[in-house]
């Protein structure tokens, strides 16, 4: 396949993607096969919750629209262009160990690892095995030459030359010591934090709000710790996140948050709670579920300084321009082709690495 091809597939996977809403699902006549996946698709959406908790149709269906924007020719076009394919290596099966934590978080590497021209070996995570091989056989149907490019596993991962690994702190050092022969990018926990001077305005905060409860704070790019200037009132905080007091209505969301309340009292901890979120002064940067730790600074040039320190527990950070290279409000689950998690370039890996 040439890369105009894959980019063509890829544009076609994207206006496949872009017919389905929470709004109401559209399907369109000058789509690629949708009469063989279209209904399909709209199933596996609604049953996805029954397979995980989690996967709420509202938390797949932003999933699927954040893909349905990302690719499209324009982005492709632009997200490629930097790179020179031709002098790439030799053609790799390259595994892929995915993560499940969140709706088609692995995606981006399956992508990067095709449009590379080489093969991927996948193994989903028992978390989120349905909606990626589904998007596979999308992708086989618009191009067959993918059928021997593309491969599922499910028990041990033999015959590969490269690795790409997803999970936790303590999966890395398991990641590290087996695939120590082989090129390899492993990834870790990592968790994002906003920066807030207290001048936000209300637009802002609800904004935040989306960085800290899409996908109920699973996701390595929700915010999960605040920075917050010395003596800062938390009363514009609690009230732009009413916005989002529904999220109590998911029952393993609640689970959560009664058990996390509960271990924060009875450990005496000092909590500041409005009755879907607790909010707590803390040090580390991974809050569990329905909590947000906080910290105050003094002087933001300190704290940039703390934060370029930490980066490597750092995903993204999130402010009005109070950081270098932050984010805005309410963009950290919206990330582009060229946001490379943990800031490695994937296609760069792929093509340099013999």
């Amino acid at each position: 396949m040439t890369l105009e091809t894959k980019k063509s597939v890829f544009v076609e996977l994207g206006k496949f993607l872009s017919q389905f809403s929470e709004e109401g699902s559209v399907k369109k006549s000058n789509v690629l096969n949708n009469e063989i996946f279209f209904d399909k698709f709209e199933e596996l959406i609604h049953l996805s919750q029954s397979h995980n908790g989690w996967y709420t149709p509202e938390q797949v269906y932003f999933a699927i629209a954040s893909w349905a924007e990302a690719l499209t020719e324009e982005n492709l076009t632009k997200w490629i262009s930097e790179y020179t394919f031709d002098n790439a290596s030799a053609e790799k099966t390259v595994a892929l160990i995915l993560a499940g934590n969140i709706p088609l978080v692995g995606f981006h590497d399956f992508l990067a690892v095709l449009i590379s021209g080489n093969k991927a070996l996948i193994k989903t995570s028992s978390n989120d095995q349905h909606l990626l091989p589904f998007l596979a056989k999308y992708l086989i149907a618009a191009d067959e030459s993918l059928k021997d490019k593309i491969t599922f596993v499910e028990g041990k991962l033999e015959n590969f030359d490269t690795v790409i690994a997803t999970g936790s702190n303590n999966t890395a050092r398991y990641f590290e010591y087996y695939f120590k022969d082989k090129p390899s990018i492993i990834r870790k926990n990592r968790n994002s934090v906003a920066v807030l001077s207290g001048k936000e305005s209300k637009e802002d905060l609800e904004a935040l709000g989306e960085d800290i409860f899409r996908y109920f704070g699973l996701g390595c790019r929700n915010v999960s710790k605040l920075f917050v200037p010395k003596g800062y009132s938390f009363d514009a905080f609690f009230e732009a996140m009413f916005k989002y007091q529904d999220v109590i209505h998911y029952e393993k969301y609640a689970n959560n948050y009664d058990y996390n309340k509960a271990v924060f009292l009875m450990s005496n901890f000092k909590l500041l709670d409005n009755g879907f979120l607790t909010i707590k002064e803390d040090p580390s940067y991974a809050s569990p579920i329905s909590s947000v730790f906080y910290e105050f600074y003094e002087n933001i040039d300190d704290l940039q300084t703390r934060l370029e320190a930490d980066s490597e527990q750092i995903q993204c950070i999130v402010s009005n321009d109070l950081i270098k290279n932050s984010i805005s409000f309410g963009q950290t689950q919206n990330p582009r082709l060229w946001d490379y998690a943990d800031n490695v370039d994937t296609i760069t890996f792929l093509l340099t690495t013999n």
